[in-house]
């Protein structure tokens, strides 16, 4: 299996929210992602670290007529706003790690300004995804298996763990070797390898349901990924 196709197992298995939201997929407004070319910005985010959660780590998913093409990881640092001033009483621009201090509509508006700007890719629908969710899911299932080994780490001490950290002050003593992106395909090939097994998948599944339910999973528009869902089905994007 692709690196693309591990990842995006691993990133719609935490923000899959399974056949009874199929229902609302039809009653919310949105883009239609199962048609034509269509971007998907993905937002990992650690909840607690400020207002509405810290950006840690984005991947942009293009999708073709609903089907997986690839992805490309996009890794906040020192990437900025155009024209937003830093939130919180901080200095200068907006940086693409502190996007959501203000809310989530606002933040995600941000966060794909920010791409914009930065990459030239254009998000028609953005998710947010908080490490609470994603540990939560893991819980459901544990132990993981990461490269073989039991593992009770939380999602994002398996990414820290590998993340060397690169172009930030103070990595000298980090024992990772990994770019953040490498770091995060760790998780997702233990998690798509547990996805193999139809009772810890189906697990996953009732759990990513409640983390949708709790807020920990969140979509902009609303609606716009439960389509895609409603009319591909998982096995079709995964």
């Amino acid at each position: 299996m692709k690196r693309s196709k591990k990842l995006i197992i691993a990133i719609l298995l935490v923000i899959n929210i399974g056949l009874l939201v199929v229902i609302a997929g039809a009653l919310f407004g949105g883009p239609d992602l199962t048609q034509e070319s269509k971007d998907i910005l993905v937002l990992a985010s650690d909840k607690y670290e400020q207002p509405h959660g810290g950006v840690d780590m984005a991947f942009m998913v293009h999708l073709e007529n609903g089907s997986l093409v690839n992805y490309t990881p996009i890794y906040p640092g020192g990437m900025t706003h155009p024209n937003q001033t830093a939130p919180g009483g901080m200095q200068g621009q907006m940086f693409m790690h502190d996007c959501l201090w203000d809310g989530i509509d606002s933040g995600t508006k941000y966060a794909a300004e920010i791409v914009a700007y930065n990459t030239g890719m254009h998000a028609d629908a953005v998710v947010v995804v908080y490490d609470e969710g994603i540990d939560n899911i893991i819980n459901s299932i544990r132990p993981l298996i990461v490269d073989g080994v039991e593992s009770n780490l939380s999602a994002t001490d398996i990414i820290r763990s590998n993340d060397a950290y690169n172009g930030y002050p103070g990595n000298e003593h980090v024992q990772g070797n990994m770019s953040r992106a490498d770091a995060v395909m760790v998780l997702a090939k233990a998690l798509s390898n547990a996805s193999k097994d139809p009772i810890k998948k189906s697990t996953m599944v009732e759990a990513a349901l409640k983390e949708y339910s709790n807020g920990n999973i969140i979509m902009k528009p609303e609606g716009s990924f439960t389509r895609l869902l409603a009319t591909k089905g998982f096995e079709k994007i995964s």
